[in-house]
């Protein structure tokens, strides 16, 4: 690992300001970035933490919605969101193992946006919105393929705001080892429609199954998406699985969501 200055500012405009140096990169639970630096595939010379604002931490009942700040770890997540978002705290507290949890957080997740992260199919199958300390973005602006995303340079995620869904599940089968998902699927039902966030098997990264959401909206439950086949052109084929093996494992999960849901 590279020598490295470490800041770590109170409030989001002395981060944003720590950030326009040349060579910064913020900093959230680092579950991402320190074993990165660890195997010198980055080299940032100045580390902006976002773990001293208070202001990006906690999770409340808002307007439309759940609010999360974007500081906030797995583990507090899971706790205190599942008086209100059942589905979304099973999933943050499926999160790795304690320690991951107990340091990861959903902001830093999202920055991310790595195609076999769990918090991504949530964001995108409740329609919520990323709040940043320039704008608002939409669950579908904003994930933009692997790892890429509609933030820009010296941009900031300081809240995700979740609309509540009259019902939702989410269900993945892991690597046994990273506790990543190999196909995860998070389903949630509105008065409006279904929405179908699949993660961990598309080549783009997450995505939705606007098949599969248009059955479910007609009829939701299990044999809505009988007949579907996700389209296998656009899955993953690695040690773990070949795409038609992703394919398949995509349908047995939102099978498997909507039940639980």
């Amino acid at each position: 690992m590279h020598n490295f200055q470490f800041v770590k500012p109170t409030t989001v405009a002395d981060a944003v300001a720590a950030l326009e140096h040349d060579g910064a990169q913020a900093l959230s639970g680092g579950q991402t970035l320190i074993p990165t630096m660890k195997q010198r595939l980055a080299a940032p010379e100045v580390l902006v933490s976002l773990t001293g604002i208070d202001a990006m931490k906690g999770v409340c009942k808002g307007d439309g919605g759940l609010h999360i700040g974007a500081a906030t770890p797995h583990a507090v997540v899971a706790r205190e969101a599942a008086a209100y978002y059942p589905a979304l705290a099973h999933l943050a507290g499926h999160i790795g193992d304690p320690a991951v949890r107990s340091r990861g957080t959903i902001g830093g997740s999202l920055a991310n946006n790595d195609p076999s992260a769990c918090y991504p199919s949530a964001v995108l199958a409740s329609d919520a919105v990323v709040v940043t300390n320039k704008r608002q973005i939409a669950a579908d602006d904003y994930f933009q393929g692997l790892f890429s995303t509609a933030l820009q340079l010296g941009e900031i995620i300081t809240e995700i705001r979740f609309p509540i869904p009259e019902r939702a599940a989410y269900v993945k089968f892991d690597q046994p080892a990273s506790r990543f998902a190999l196909v995860g699927v998070f389903v949630a039902k509105f008065a409006g429609g279904v929405r179908v966030a699949v993660t961990g098997a598309g080549e783009e990264g997450v995505f939705r199954w606007k098949e599969a959401e248009a059955a479910l909206s007609a009829g939701f439950h299990m044999a809505a998406i009988e007949d579907l086949a996700p389209p296998k052109q656009r899955m993953i084929g690695d040690l773990h699985g070949t795409p038609e093996y992703r394919a398949q494992m995509v349908k047995v999960m939102t099978k498997r969501a909507v039940g639980a849901a």
